[in-house]
């Protein structure tokens, strides 16, 4: 070839390219515009997205996810009585717009909205308003339904989000759950949800839910992980637990040991009621089961612990599950580290609906006894403990179990900020078992809620014979931090 053709074939080549180049830059410009001009309600099927920007309210964020345009908008002040609040939300739902609870910190965010919906009268109810760049009315007749939401067939997660948030999402069409944290597993509705529109698109609108990767991951354990009684994957805060402590066929260990397994439950089931009525969470009956008992003569392997044959607490543990009852474990080692009888009842904690519990209180060191010496446990043990059990969680798939670390006294524990509290398949507990008058035990209360282990919850226990009086539940649940698992011995 010469060279003059070569030159001739390489400059259409260039020319080629070029032209190329340009067509796909111009392919790419125009996918760009139609990304950055996509109508902000337009959500696409079959998706996950987690909406959040600081300083701005979640009531906000709805708004602009789910509704295009609105000529009207509900306002209410940041107080108001639970009246006006109620009266703002049903006029919400009724129309169809967008409502707002305003506050100082977020009139600017507010504003902006408004502007973006076209909003041209605020019907404002409960007070007055700071100014929000648009006319206010009193006058609920000019609430206009002819706003563009679009939540249909959308699934809507909050946590923790106001009234204003929550009947705006409402108002939208879509399916939409307030969750008492970020996390669909705390929700026994957000996972029906999950599980019967899998092919819904879901937003989950304000802080705390992670990334997308994060919140994904989530929704495929919801949809295919066991539910704990009251629903839901998550220990807590999405329910409150109330149990009955004590051993089968041993009476003087608990009130859980004086009737039959049918009247148990019947029993524990009606004082939950009772606390029901009082917690702003649904509260789940409770056995909290002792499993290897404390014993004053060594036995036959010299360790001071009698262990329970797994087939005489299977039927409690069945009927527990059939009847929509919590079940925690609770070890009295002895001379036996908690690690070793945990593995004992590794059969029965592979139940959904199973937890753990380790009572230092009877852990010996070598050479001591019971009543004796008060025992107490290692942070390391504890670990080894907590380690193996979040294990058996995560490999056969299993919704998080509680973890409950009972403790009256300051060495108990030991350093309690060395047990790793991190593993997410648990809910640790740190219960209190003070009794006696009320100032001692609420002595002992707030010895162990000082300088907590991160990520724990609390439990109190209630004794029947040795507290004078004892608490009723409904003093019991203005304890101080709110307890989360509480139990009757």
């Amino acid at each position: 070839m010469t060279r003059r053709r070569r030159s001739s074939v390489l400059g259409r080549w260039i020319s080629a390219l070029v032209v190329g180049i340009l067509v796909l830059s111009l392919v790419a410009a125009s996918a760009m515009v139609a990304v950055v001009t996509r109508p902000v309600s337009v959500l696409p099927a079959a998706s996950v997205e987690t909406i959040a920007e600081p300083g701005v309210p979640d009531a906000v964020l709805v708004s602009r996810t789910l509704f295009g345009a609105s000529p009207t908008a509900v306002v209410v002040p940041e107080r108001t009585d639970a009246a006006s609040s109620a009266a703002a939300v049903e006029l919400t739902n009724r129309n169809r717009v967008p409502m707002f609870r305003v506050a100082p910190t977020t009139v600017g965010a507010v504003a902006d909205e408004l502007r973006r919906l076209g909003v041209q009268q605020a019907v404002r109810i409960g007070g007055e308003v700071p100014d929000l760049g648009v006319p206010v009315t009193d006058d609920t007749g000019v609430v206009a339904g002819d706003a563009a939401p679009n939540g249909e067939g959308t699934v809507v997660l909050l946590s923790q989000a106001g009234d204003d948030a929550v009947a705006t999402a409402q108002a939208s069409g879509a399916e939409t759950v307030s969750m008492p944290a970020p996390d669909p597993r705390v929700s026994g509705e957000a996972v029906r949800l999950l599980k019967e529109q899998p092919d819904a698109p879901v937003r989950a609108i304000g802080p705390g839910f992670g990334d997308r990767a994060q919140l994904v991951r989530r929704i495929e354990l919801a949809r295919t992980v066991p539910e704990l009684p009251g629903g839901g994957q998550l220990m807590f805060p999405g329910r409150r637990v109330v149990a009955l402590y004590g051993s089968p066929g041993a009476p003087e260990l608990g009130p859980l040991g004086r009737q039959s397994i049918p009247a148990s439950i019947a029993r524990i089931k009606a004082l939950a009621a009772r606390y029901d009525k009082l917690s702003p969470v649904p509260v789940v009956p409770g056995f909290e089961i002792i499993v290897s008992v404390a014993s004053a003569d060594p036995g036959p392997g010299g360790n001071y612990t009698s262990v329970l044959d797994v087939a005489a607490i299977r039927p409690w543990v069945d009927a527990a599950r059939k009847a929509g009852v919590y079940v925690t474990l609770d070890l009295q080692p002895g001379r036996t580290d908690f690690l070793t009888q945990a593995k004992m009842f590794r059969a029965l904690l592979l139940e959904p609906h199973v937890g753990l519990a380790l009572d230092p209180e009877w852990r010996l060191k070598p050479n001591q006894v019971h009543l004796t010496q008060i025992g107490s446990v290692e942070p390391a043990e504890v670990n080894r403990t907590s380690s193996w059990l979040a294990d058996l969680v995560a490999r056969n798939n299993l919704p998080q179990k509680a973890l409950v670390l009972h403790q009256f006294d300051a060495d108990m524990l030991g350093d309690r900020l060395k047990i790793d509290t991190s593993r997410d398949e648990l809910a640790f507990v740190i219960h209190a078992d003070g009794h006696g008058v009320p100032h001692v035990k609420m002595s002992t209360w707030n010895r162990i809620v000082q300088g907590l282990p991160p990520r724990t919850w609390l439990g109190w226990k209630n004794f029947f014979t040795e507290d004078k009086p004892m608490f009723s539940p409904k003093r019991t649940m203005d304890v101080q931090p709110h307890p989360w698992f509480i139990s009757y011995q």
